[in-house]
């Protein structure tokens, strides 16, 4: 036991006397401080609401443990096998947006946070006013009605389907002891103090302390990837008391009281207490503790108590609730419409104070403007308020809410998405984000099962300078150049059998035979991967027992002696065994990194033998982005090896500086090593990853890593996926302090001079107790500031909400959208983070998808989620918005010019269901044909190039500029529209017959060739036709004509419309009409041709450079090698291209290793990385039991007794 579990085991006995009555007499009268606690809760519940920025740091300053104050104000207790005296919070999960009772305040604030809803919602009231609408009681109302429903039946189908998957996470089952017999039950139905049983490959339900498990002295494997990323398996080990507990007869007479600290978020922390009736206390640790989101990994079965549940998890605590997301383009939306709203009151203002100028200017006793009731100034400004409202389309929300929600099911449908081994499609989770995918300017994504497969593969071996490959799916043994070189007797054949002796038993895999078959259990995904790549050419892990190893060469079963294991650690960087050979001589094995192996060499680096071409072999495999070992063998002399034993059996049981003492003894005997040669193993990376990552770095999309894995691992990844290159400088941040990382990130940040918060070709690696520091609030501007100086940036070994913290870091001092994506329950709090979460359906549960925005099965699948859904939905989207304006201010600006001619008086030139039915019928369907079918390029086109993603990126087809662009665009065409017509009837004559039309003859006039006009605009804006266009279009003005056709006959046989009665025949019976029809539309477009032909010609960018070549089925590959100087946003990114090529290329870590050995570093860590040629090995460090004790515990010779 270590001296902390030796002073917490004394500080827990102090409670020996106290017995369960008094523990239950405590707990009583602290009822009356619960209810206080409870009002508090409230109060910091509300508090949230209303200052919740003052919370978001709050966990930062919770302690853990028993000393955060009295045990009856701080701690929880629980008894086992008995009823609980408090009900605690249940096993149950959400991680919806909403519930059955949130739904309508939240939909309603969500909905009412944008300006048109609040607007128009005002404009329906006002309406409701007697005598001052001239347009009517419910035509804004009612459109208003339908598109709020709209929206919350597509937010309730969203949301549905995030219930849903929490409903397959909570109905999950699991063993729990009830009335002394096992009883299967859902997971959401687990309480605190159930005992419950976890068989082998199945997920932690909840946080449990460990009692006991079905492999020796109750030790226990765990998988820990879905909480921190690390693929090495962690081990538990249930304390000596609870281990008898292997069987439901002792389970089931077991009573005790467990008392813990609160729920809290550190996963890394955990002190409790068991007091079992009748006996001594036990202290609780973090050995005992199975979190939730873990996975119980070469273990049968183990039994537990839970002691937190549901949101009370540990894993839960590091989640966030899930967010109210809103795109940019949707709050740039919102200011237009707010700039929009006060020129609409400008306008309202200046009718009613004309009206008022005209009133006393005019006297004209037949028009009745004494008896008017509504003269006054104040009914006149609503009445025109009413009037000109429809400037702000109320059909735009419904409209961008439809278009999202199939472009949503266009993500889903694509088959080029569709990961066909898992049956796995893409899915849009919410479709209020499909523009924001195309605007990401950093990507923040996971390690572990995002970037990588979690699958470990030995590819080939140096021996002697020879590489062998591993043997491949069809190729027998005996037909490799390494089996036959054994055979032939190769001058190097004593050379390999040594090597494959040593992957045979230099490791710490337990072996268990099922159905004849060996079946490998290992705490290092590494490890396994060697044992496995012996066993390929012939060299095959049999049995282990407390003291030997053997294996089977051949026919031949050969046994070691294992006298001594000397574990991996980090600082080590190597792991050795030191066994007696069958013939009894005694070797010492050690495998590591290449730059602790070679200054151990006898020799020396220089003159060992075979050691300039085995480094000439780790660069080769290196160049592949593989994870080597190097391979060394001393042979020990008896006497030599009796006197370092004693030495380090006194290191071993040292009190003070037993790991000093061990390191420094292990020293004594790891030197003299003679050179086997090296391994190559592939922490295989999802297919597409370094090609994908290449491709975003071309986009101008920032790439940072965000994992819980060793710093050696994520570096070695971002090396293999291209994000790191050969010769890229690496900022290193590991710091122990806040001094040390206020003084590290000063001393960067003046390197980088005037660079600084310019990119530059450095990396960026910090680990997460820096990162703790560099975050605080003095140090978190420099800290970004360096941060964004850099290209690549890799932050190690940080928890869940520290991802979520550097996501919003980023966010909010530099503005840009975010995408966090990540596969496991650790990414969660990233991923609701982000302004876009991403979700990986992979093999760590489905936690990360049912927080995300988007799910996709493979990390590849983003490149096409983002460049071609991304850029295609931006553009749709922006091009509908502007379009919606657009026509809106087109038709109702017209009831401004004719309140010139109307007294301002707040006569509608238009019958007023016509203007009703503009938005929703005669002008609805060009949007969706441009919000649904448009497209700049196609996706082999835009694949190919990433850098047409850079204007959308940019935000340069929806940003201030462009939105008053379209709107004075907007206003000069209606002055057309409205005057050309004016000019043309100016004679009063529109029939042979010498007869006139009224004002509402006009005004249909005017209606027809704004109808016309704008949906042949909508042509000019569309950059692919399909027949759904032209059917938008066309169908649109035919929809028009009909709709004359059948209204102006509608009275008296319907009640409605009778001012458009016999309108038919007077409009097209008029040749003034149909010469209007031809000329004034063409009229009114003929500068928007002209100014779209110069553009296209002279000032064209480069994405229509790039459809135009698309469109004469021309490369555009030599387009964009020669950019033309009229493509100024595109300039900048040119230059980054040309710079990126070398990303292109395979990763390769070292070019020159030899003149590594004499170059000098600053620093012992920066030497031992370049040294490293890809070493990553992952072993847990520091667990509760050794890797010699584990091995120890073992006889895999004898069967195992099946229990519980």
């Amino acid at each position: 036991m270590t001296v902390n579990g030796e002073r917490r085991q004394r500080d827990y006995e102090s409670f020996e006397t106290e017995t369960c009555t008094q523990s239950w007499q405590r707990w009583t009268e602290t009822n009356i401080r619960s209810l206080y606690r409870t009002a508090q809760g409230w109060l910091r519940y509300v508090q949230r609401f209303t200052h919740p920025w003052d919370f978001l740091h709050e966990d930062e300053a919770t302690t853990s443990g028993l000393t955060d104050g009295a045990p009856g104000e701080q701690n929880r207790i629980i008894f086992v096998n008995r009823p609980q005296p408090i009900k605690y919070l249940n096993n149950r999960i959400s991680t919806a947006k909403y519930s059955v009772h949130s739904f309508i305040p939240l939909f309603l604030f969500e909905q009412f946070r944008r300006y048109s809803n609040c607007f128009f919602l005002l404009i329906a009231l006002l309406q409701q006013i007697p005598d001052v609408s001239p347009t009517g009681r419910w035509t804004t109302l009612t459109p208003l009605i339908l598109i709020l429903s709209v929206s919350a039946i597509k937010e309730i189908v969203e949301d549905f389907k995030r219930h849903r998957a929490d409903d397959e996470t909570n109905r999950r089952k699991v063993d729990v002891l009830r009335d002394g017999r096992w009883q299967t039950v859902r997971w959401e139905a687990l309480q605190v103090g159930d005992l419950c049983k976890v068989v082998n490959n199945q997920f932690f339900p909840a946080d449990i302390v460990l009692l006991a498990s079905s492999e020796p002295q109750g030790i226990s494997f765990i998988e820990t990837s879905n909480l921190d990323g690390e693929t090495n398996l962690k081990i538990r080990q249930a304390s000596s008391e609870t281990a008898r507990l292997d069987n439901t007869a002792e389970l089931a007479g077991f009573t005790a009281t467990i008392q813990c600290e609160q729920p809290n978020r550190h996963l890394y922390e955990f002190n409790g207490m068991l007091k079992e009736s009748n006996a001594k206390t036990i202290a609780l640790g973090l050995d005992q503790m199975l979190l939730r989101g873990a996975m119980l990994r070469n273990t049968a079965w183990i039994n537990g108590v839970v002691v937190y549940t549901g949101h009370e998890t540990k894993l839960m605590k590091n989640s966030t609730k899930a967010p109210l997301k809103r795109s940019s383009i949707d709050r740039q939306t919102n200011t237009h419409i707010l700039m929009l709203f006060l020129i609409l009151l400008t306008l309202s203002l200046l009718s009613a104070g004309f009206n008022e100028l005209w009133m006393r200017t005019h006297s004209d006793w037949y028009i009745g403007i004494d008896e008017a009731q509504n003269s006054n100034f104040g009914f006149n400004f609503l009445t025109f308020l009413i009037l000109y409202n429809n400037l702000i389309p109320i059909s735009l929300q419904v409209t961008a809410e439809i278009v999202r929600f199939f472009q949503a099911k266009f993500i889903a449908m694509d088959s080029q998405m569709y990961h066909e081994e898992t049956n796995t499609p893409a899915m849009a989770r919410t479709s209020n984000l499909n523009e924001e995918l195309g605007m990401v300017k950093y990507i923040f994504s996971d390690k572990t099962g995002t970037l990588t497969c979690n699958i470990m593969e030995f590819k080939k071996c140096s021996i002697a300078e020879i590489i062998y490959n591993r043997p491949g799916p069809n190729e027998k043994l005996e037909d490799t150049l390494l089996h036959q070189n054994l055979q032939r007797n190769h001058p190097t054949a004593p050379v390999i059998r040594e090597f494959l002796t040593m992957l045979a038993i230099c490791h710490t895999v337990i072996p268990e035979r099922v159905n004849g078959k060996v079946n490998y259990h290992a705490a290092s995904p590494d490890e396994r991967a060697l044992v496995l790549g012996g066993a390929m050419f012939g060299y095959v892990f049999d049995t282990r027992t407390p003291h030997t190893v053997s294996l089977r060469a051949g026919t031949e079963l050969q046994e070691y002696v294992v006298l001594n294991v000397i574990d991996f650690t980090s600082a080590r960087k190597r792991m050795s065994v030191i066994v007696k050979t069958p013939s009894g001589q005694i070797k010492l094995y050690c495998k590591g990194a290449d730059s602790v192996i070679y200054p151990r060499l006898a020799g020396g680096p220089e003159r060992a033998r075979y050691a300039d071409a085995t480094l000439t072999h780790l660069e080769h495999f290196a160049a592949d982005g593989l994870r080597t070992l190097v391979f060394a063998v001393a042979d020990i002399p008896d006497h030599v090896y009796k006197d370092w034993s004693n030495t380090y059996h006194k290191a071993s049981i040292a009190i003070q500086d037993r790991e000093q003492k061990i390191e420094e003894a292990a020293l004594l005997i790891e030197n003299n090593l003679r050179l086997l040669g090296a391994t190559a193993i592939e922490d295989k990376l999802q297919d597409g990853v370094p090609e994908t990552i290449a491709a975003l770095l071309k986009a101008n999309i920032h790439v940072w890593v965000l994992t819980g894995d060793k710093q050696e691992t994520a570096i070695n990844i971002a090396h293999s996926a291209r994000l790191i290159h050969t010769g890229m400088p690496l900022v290193i941040l590991n710091e122990d302090s806040l001094d040390g990382t206020r003084e590290s990130i000063s001393r960067h940040a003046a390197e980088f001079g005037d660079n600084l918060r310019k990119q530059n070709d450095v990396a960026l690696i910090i680990d997460g107790k820096t990162l703790k520091y560099a975050m605080g609030c003095d140090l978190k501007k420099d800290f970004l500031d360096l941060c964004i100086s850099c290209k690549v940036v890799v932050c190690c070994r940080v928890s869940p909400i520290q991802k979520a913290e550097v996501v919003e870091l980023v966010a909010t001092a530099t503005g840009a959208v975010t995408l966090a994506i990540g596969d496991g329950a650790n990414d969660v709090a990233m991923i609701q983070r982000a302004a876009v979460g991403v979700g990986i359906s992979g093999v760590e549960g489905l936690q990360a998808v049912c927080a995300s925005d988007y799910s996709i099965a493979q990390f590849r699948y983003l490149l096409r989620l983002l460049l071609v859904h991304g850029a295609w939905n931006y553009s749709r989207i922006s091009k509908l918005i502007l379009y919606s304006f657009y026509k809106n201010i087109c038709l109702y600006v017209i009831e401004l010019w004719f309140a010139i001619y109307s007294a301002w008086s707040g006569q509608i030139l238009f019958e007023r269901w016509t203007i009703g039915f503009y938005n929703v019928i005669f002008t609805a369907l060009p949007p969706f044909a441009i919000g649904l079918f448009d497209k700049l390029c196609s996706p082999e086109i835009m694949l190919r190039h990433p850098i047409l993603y850079i204007p959308s990126q940019q935000g340069l087809l929806f940003n201030v500029r462009v939105f008053w662009v379209w709107a004075v665009n907007a206003l000069l065409h209606s002055v057309l529209l409205f005057w050309l017509p004016m000019l043309l009837t100016s004679h009063h004559v529109l029939w042979p017959s010498g007869k006139d039309g009224g004002y509402l003859v006009m005004g249909n006039f005017v209606y027809t060739y704004v109808v016309l006009t704008v949906c042949l605009k909508a042509g000019l804006a569309t950059h692919s036709w399909t027949w759904v266009t032209h059917v938008a279009i066309w169908g649109s003005v035919a929809m028009w004509f009909i709709f004359i056709l059948v209204y102006s006959n509608l009275y008296p046989l319907v009640l409605i419309g009778a001012v458009m009665r016999g309108m038919d025949g007077m409009l097209f019976s008029s040749l003034v009409f149909w010469l209007g029809l031809v000329l004034i539309p063409i009229a009114t477009l003929i500068p928007d041709v002209l100014v779209t032909v110069v553009h296209n010609s002279a000032f064209k960018s480069i994405t229509e450079a790039v459809r135009e070549s698309e469109i004469k089925q021309r490369d555009p590959a030599a387009l964009l090698a020669h950019p033309r100087h009229s493509w100024t946003y595109i300039k900048y990114a040119i230059g980054k291209r040309n710079a990126l090529k070398c990303l292109t290329e395979t990763a390769r870590l070292l070019q020159n290793v030899r003149s590594v050995f004499s170059r000098r570093s600053a620093t012992r860590a920066t030497m031992e990385l370049e040294l490293s040629h890809g070493f990553a090995f992952s072993q847990e460090e520091g667990g509760s039991v050794s890797q010699a004790d584990v091995i120890r515990a073992y006889d895999t010779s004898q069967p195992r007794a099946a229990r519980s």
